[in-house]
């Protein structure tokens, strides 16, 4: 059962010492209520609990004596509160160990947040993240945490690589649960394995929490799926941060199938000259599309031999997430918008 409370201006009483229980307080005091800490079980008083709208038990024995049966003691404390009309919780303490946790954040959209991710944000004590994670709600998802903007523009990195990761194990040492979190997911052209590797060579237990790649979820935002039954039956992921090679062209024409590109607008028109140098027929219909599951999102949709006017012409920018295969033809097709793409091929063929 999940109960909502409107706790601003509320009294809370948080029972904990100061270091495991400093999540929870700092969890309360960012949703408006009046927090009051003490440190044990014994603290809190009858007349401690007057007025008082929840009291937050935090860890097992709550400062009771050794010898105390600590169910015994929460059970005493619960009926207390009862009477007095206040709801009682009982929550984990934070550890006293640093640990860091690679998040993916999926495609910018609050609701691909997977539930290990939220739950990872909810306990942080810090988190560092990028530009494309999902950052408009940062605040209220990680309440008791410090935010540090890691974010990279193209061709600008505000913290290089090396620095971010020094900085994961930076804070990890000094006892806090850290959250890395990134777009996408932390494994696809997230770097997160350097991460990971930071980590452990500093023997900072790290974990990582995948999240929903934008390979497939920004096509599926446009309706085009990367797959589709007799029509594709494979996909590959591309990295279009840098030109690729006349060997990774034609491998990538040779294959079949679908093929996304990440980071690839700034390098679209080389990469289908070497496509079509490869041998990839000129009317494979292509799509751009920019700023997936944001208000904003938009597909610019053309063949292999319009797109890059056709792109320039929509002025599409980063971020956005190139599809070239005949599933783009399905996706307009359930689109309403393969009519769009017949008028480009014959276009070109006459």
């Amino acid at each position: 059962m999940q109960l909502e409370i409107d706790l601003a201006g509320r009294r809370v009483v948080v029972l904990g010492a100061e270091r495991a229980s400093r999540r929870v307080v700092a969890r309360y005091r960012a949703a408006g209520a009046d927090v009051d800490r003490r440190e044990t079980a014994q603290a809190c008083t009858d007349a401690v609990l007057v007025g008082a709208a929840l009291v937050v038990a935090v860890g097992d024995a709550v400062g009771e004596a050794p010898n105390a049966d600590p169910d015994c003691a929460m059970d005493a404390l619960r009926d207390r509160c009862r009477r007095s009309g206040a709801l009682f919780v009982r929550e984990a303490a934070a550890q006293g160990s640093g640990t860091v946790t690679l998040v993916g954040g999926g495609p910018g959209a609050l609701g691909l947040l997977a539930l290990d991710a939220a739950a990872a944000l909810r306990e942080a004590d810090v988190v560092l993240y990028d530009r494309l994670a999902p950052t408009d709600a940062l605040a209220e998802l990680a309440p008791a945490a410090d935010l540090v903007d890691v974010g990279k523009l193209p061709g600008h990195h505000r913290v290089p690589q090396a620095g971010i990761n020094d900085l994961l194990v930076r804070y990890a040492l000094d006892g806090n649960a850290v959250v890395r979190l990134k777009g996408g997911d932390p494994f696809v052209f997230g770097r997160g394995s350097e991460e990971l590797a930071a980590c452990l060579a500093a023997r900072v237990p790290c974990r990582v929490v995948p999240g929903v790649s934008s390979a497939i979820s920004v096509p599926a935002a446009a309706g085009i799926p990367v797959t589709h039954r007799g029509v594709s039956h494979l996909f590959t992921v591309v990295s279009g941060h840098a030109p690729l090679s006349d060997e990774e062209h034609e491998h990538l024409a040779g294959l079949g199938g679908t093929i996304v590109v990440l980071m690839g607008v700034s390098t679209l028109p080389q990469l289908v000259a070497g496509l079509g140098r490869a041998g990839m027929r000129p009317d494979m219909p292509v799509a751009v599309v920019e700023r997936g599951y944001s208000a904003s999102q938009r597909t610019t949709a053309g063949t292999l031999a319009t797109i890059v006017t056709a792109a320039g012409a929509a002025r599409c920018q980063s971020p956005a997430v190139l599809v070239i295969g005949e599933v783009v033809r399905v996706g307009l097709d359930l689109q309403g918008g393969a009519a769009h793409l017949a008028r480009l091929t014959e276009s070109l063929a006459s």
